[in-house]
């Protein structure tokens, strides 16, 4: 099955909002074939015939038209009702602390866990069964966070706070994407969802709260070359002097199963390319080409390879 397909729900959130939507289209199937039936039955049975005159005018009838205005309030009312449960299983406030900050950037995805002091990027990690409740925020334009099989789409607006709830009822990785248009690259903003045994989420929580900057690593060709390249005014690195937040935080790099927010599989050569030149991989993303020597691209992959 499609990881992205929205009607192999894996969360009550998603598992409802299938359903609201399956039966709003079966009742749209019945009008749409009782419509069609009679369409049918009125093109055969009263199609022109030779010899006949016009056919008697009626002005109205006061129970077909009670008919049809009852029957779609009721059908109207029916639908109101049912969408009222799912919006009181899917909707979330702020009614507790946040288990999860995410916020939308041009083009990517800053994920933060502010109870254990991890922040991510691009990768949403989630403990089976557990109901998670997510801030929603944006740094630049409006954005909006959808993993078909977790559930319903949420905007993420600038100056505003939203929030949902994220929750996986089995394990495995679930895509998302950014379902508002948000400039050049937004179909290129990808997210993955990574759902988890409780065991291996906490086993991940604590490796990402440790740094993975070693003292021996600071001295590295590739970190100090990554302090003198602007590389360190827009990426943060825990253990050595960065503290950027143009792009994704990069102190766990290595862990993750992408780069460039899903554009491209986390691999040594495909990090490669990326420093190489990214705009050939991701053209109008805010990384520049650096023009950067074999040599130069070779010390930082070896660097940041390193950053698990």
């Amino acid at each position: 099955m499609d990881q992205n397909w929205p009607f192999s729900p894996n969360s009550p959130q998603a598992q409802v909002t299938a359903n609201l939507f399956l039966f709003i289209m079966a009742i749209a199937a019945v009008i749409f074939a009782i419509v069609l039936f009679g369409v049918i039955y009125s093109t055969i049975r009263y199609r022109h015939r030779k010899g006949q005159g016009e056919p008697p005018q009626k002005t109205g009838n006061l129970y077909l038209e009670i008919a049809w205005t009852l029957i779609p309030t009721l059908i109207l009312a029916v639908v109101f009702v049912y969408m009222l449960r799912v919006m009181k299983i899917t909707n979330a406030s702020a009614s507790t602390q946040e288990d999860m900050i995410v916020i939308g950037h041009q083009w990517w995805w800053d994920v933060r866990y502010p109870n254990d002091n991890v922040v991510t990027a691009n990768e949403i990690h989630l403990p089976i069964g557990k109901r998670m409740l997510v801030r929603l925020e944006s740094a630049d334009v409006i954005h909006d966070l959808w993993i078909p099989q977790l559930g319903n789409k949420m905007d993420l607006v600038p100056g505003q706070t939203n929030w949902m709830f994220l929750q996986a009822d089995r394990p495995g990785i679930f895509l998302g994407t950014c379902a508002e248009f948000c400039g050049a690259d937004h179909a290129l903003m990808h997210v993955e969802a990574i759902a988890q045994s409780q065991q291996d989420y906490d086993a991940w929580i604590k490796a990402q709260s440790q740094q993975a900057v070693t003292p021996e690593l600071v001295q590295s060709a590739g970190a100090q070359l990554f302090l003198k390249l602007p590389c360190q005014s827009c990426h943060t690195i825990n253990g050595i002097p960065s503290f950027g937040d143009i792009g994704p935080d990069l102190s766990h790099v290595a862990s993750r199963n992408t780069l460039a927010a899903g554009v491209l599989r986390n691999t040594p050569e495909n990090l490669a390319a990326w420093l190489r030149n990214p705009q050939t991989i991701k053209p109008g993303n805010y990384m520049p080409n650096l023009s950067l020597t074999d040599a130069q691209i070779n010390d930082l992959v070896t660097f940041l390879e390193k950053l698990k």
